[in-house]
């Protein structure tokens, strides 16, 4: 397995079409992108005038009081309100580098990365990022643009290896920080990471977030994270450096390793319920162009039923 994506592979990811069986030249717009819009493109939009109900309407845009005056079905319709600004923070910490089936999560955060952009980019969004993680580099900005520049060097970013060094969780919230200060209102800030940790820190931030964005958390999983793995007697080194002697096949060590996690996933379930946030778990042993296209429907569906 690559620890780290190749440039060229990030980009072909904009032909990505084979959940449908399409040949490879087709854009991803035809269908991911349309996914990507229907989810993501619900605020930024002016209503424009009242027509008459054609077949294909989404109903949830009916003008009732029309339609019981007239007798007859209307729709409203709506036009964008103005250009929007998409901004893909992605996690390089260390703890990135772990990958216990499939790939790497720095590969599968920077495959997800690379989706979520190019279908962006495929609905004239403009498309930037935010690096975070990687002591080498610092924090990394790349402004949203309308062509593909910005888009391109942040795939180039990601297709750099990352400092080792001890993780911080505070990295995250100073990401955010950053975020908060520097987008345009009205924007949408994917995060693609590992959120295996305390979330409570967030919410604050977040909901200062999601006050003028729309804010979209990806957790990038590896199936290891929630089941350690029966190896005996096996030595770790900590945070710190310092060397732990763990029996992975102890059942009480077993089931406080899944519990920890899992606390994690409902806190994070949680924060994101309450502050209206789509959360999209990817795991390391799936593709994740299809894990994308069923997290993206799960979160419309959701939608739908509020």
């Amino acid at each position: 397995m690559a620890l780290h994506p190749r440039l060229d592979d990030l980009l072909e990811l904009r032909h990505q079409a084979h959940a449908l069986g399409m040949a490879s030249h087709h854009l991803v717009s035809s269908n991911f992108s349309g996914l990507y819009a229907s989810v993501f493109r619900g605020s930024g939009l002016d209503f424009d005038e009242v027509r008459e109900y054609q077949q294909g309407d989404d109903v949830r845009n009916m003008e009732w009081k029309v339609t019981a005056r007239t007798n007859s079905p209307h729709m409203k319709v709506f036009r964008e309100e103005r250009e929007r600004s998409v901004v893909l923070v992605v996690d390089q910490g260390p703890h990135m580098s772990f990958g216990t089936r499939g790939t790497f999560k720095s590969v599968q955060a920077a495959r997800a990365a690379a989706l979520l952009g190019w279908a962006a980019n495929a609905v004239q969004d403009r498309v930037g990022g935010l690096l975070f993680g990687n002591d080498d580099t610092g924090l990394q900005h790349f402004r949203p643009t309308k062509d593909r520049r910005a888009l391109w060097r942040l795939l180039k970013a990601l297709s750099v290896p990352g400092a080792e060094g001890p993780s911080d969780e505070d990295r995250l919230a100073r990401a955010l920080q950053h975020a908060e200060r520097g987008a345009a209102t009205g924007g949408l800030i994917l995060v693609i990471g590992d959120f295996n940790r305390e979330t409570q820190s967030l919410e604050s931030v977040m909901g200062r977030l999601c006050q003028r964005h729309t804010l979209a958390l990806i957790p990038i999983d590896d199936p290891a994270d929630r089941e350690l793995p029966r190896m005996g007697r096996a030595v770790f080194a900590g945070p710190d450096g310092e060397m732990i002697e763990v029996d992975t096949d102890d059942d009480a060590g077993q089931k406080a390793y899944t519990e920890a996690w899992e606390s994690h996933r409902t806190a994070l379930l949680g924060l994101a319920n309450r502050l209206g946030m789509p959360c999209i778990p990817i795991r390391t042993d799936e593709d994740v162009h299809p894990a994308l296209i069923r997290g993206l429907q799960h979160s419309a569906r959701t939608r739908i039923l509020r």
